[in-house]
């Protein structure tokens, strides 16, 4: 990339009534974020209590002519924002690059394995989410034995995500999946036979990519998560 350059990316919360969001820089070629180096953090607070995925938090990347980076964080809704600013001097030797590019193209099998993990470790916890909410807001369109089903379900998948196994986590959100979709879809066709299905997602609890940690850069243990083009 040729400097100056800014590229910017929108972000949400991965829990509800999240009240801050963690802003870390690395520098690096690794998919996992530890392993790379870092060159500084911030938090961004003050974040007004909403559901996961519905606060909208800009991240920006400015980088002068000069060399200096500027990192900054920006929640659209209240216009509050933090940033970092990095001197040119404070990242790696040409050296240091050379050899962190050797060392992500010798890796690059366990990078994408631990890509893989994270993913389907992000789609699982969106699913969890959506399944309690679906619950929590279906209220008594929901029987006490797909009641029983889902929260079976759904420890089955928060024990899967504990462990390493991609298959397995995979198979636990699909079956979670099978369980879930007629029960909205069944909620839907109430709705709409009621006159009152305007507005009505049964879609909206299925999980996916709203309420998802970003699953393209690897990280588990993410504070926010990537909110998709159509919702900037």
């Amino acid at each position: 990339t040729t400097i100056p350059a800014k590229k910017s990316q929108v972000f949400s919360t991965a829990a509800d009534n999240q009240p801050a969001v963690d802003i870390s820089v690395y520098q690096g070629e690794r998919k996992m974020a530890q392993q790379n180096k870092l060159l500084g953090n911030f938090q961004l607070g003050d974040i007004p209590p909403a559901p996961r995925g519905v606060p909208q938090i800009e991240v920006s990347f400015d980088i002068n002519a000069d060399g200096i980076l500027k990192v900054s964080a920006k929640d659209k809704s209240t216009g509050k924002e933090q940033s970092i600013q990095i001197k040119a001097n404070s990242g790696l030797s040409d050296a240091e690059i050379e050899a962190m590019i050797k060392d992500a193209e010798a890796n690059a099998e366990e990078d994408r394995k631990f890509e893989e993990l994270a993913k389907a470790r992000n789609e699982a916890d969106a699913l969890i989410s959506s399944s309690n909410k679906a619950v929590k807001d279906l209220g008594d369109k929901v029987t006490e034995d797909e009641k029983t089903a889902v929260n079976t379900a759904v420890s089955e998948l928060e024990a899967a995500t504990k462990e390493n196994d991609v298959e397995v986590i995979k198979a636990k959100t699909e079956a979670l999946q099978n369980i879930l979709m007629p029960i909205t879809q069944r909620a839907y066709e109430q709705a709409q036979q009621a006159g009152g299905a305007e507005g009505f997602d049964p879609n909206a609890f299925q999980g996916g990519d709203a309420g998802q940690q970003k699953a393209d850069d690897g990280v588990v243990d993410a504070e926010f998560t990537e909110v998709k083009d159509d919702k900037k």
